[in-house]
């Protein structure tokens, strides 16, 4: 598969996203970059869904071929990578958004406080700049 022409069973936009983050982790990795500010391997590996290495390296690098992500080496340990979001990895902030919002809706047992998520519905738009600004 090449990085900037996947094949796809099908180009319906739900398709395509479905096949790029559609799977039980990378939704979980991007989230954690953008509300956790996790950028290297091992703090993927403290989040509560307790990912497996060999999910984790696969999604990473997966993420990373379809552009969602960049890997970049740190300056002062040259053996350890940062993670962070591409812009193609950052629109997908407002379809996660409306993830916390639906799943704080139907989960009556949701981690996501009533004050966040009744902000988030209110303040949507200033929501979104303030973790886009924090992640850049």
């Amino acid at each position: 598969m090449k990085a900037n022409n996947p094949r796809f069973r099908s180009h319906c936009p739900i398709n395509v996203t479905q096949e790029l983050v559609g799977d039980r982790w990378s939704l979980l990795i991007i989230r954690d970059i953008l509300f956790a500010r996790k950028t290297h391997y091992g703090e993927f590996l403290t989040s509560a869904e307790r990912i497996s290495t060999n999910i984790l390296a696969d999604r990473l690098e997966k993420l990373e071929r379809h552009g969602i992500l960049s890997k970049t080496r740190e300056t002062e340990n040259r053996s350890r990578y940062r993670y962070v979001l591409t812009q193609k990895g950052q629109d997908l902030l407002p379809m996660l958004l409306e993830m916390i919002i639906w799943g704080a809706r139907h989960d009556p047992e949701t981690a996501a406080p009533a004050e966040f998520v009744e902000q988030l519905t209110q303040h949507r738009a200033d929501f979104m700049r303030q973790v886009l600004a924090a992640v850049e």
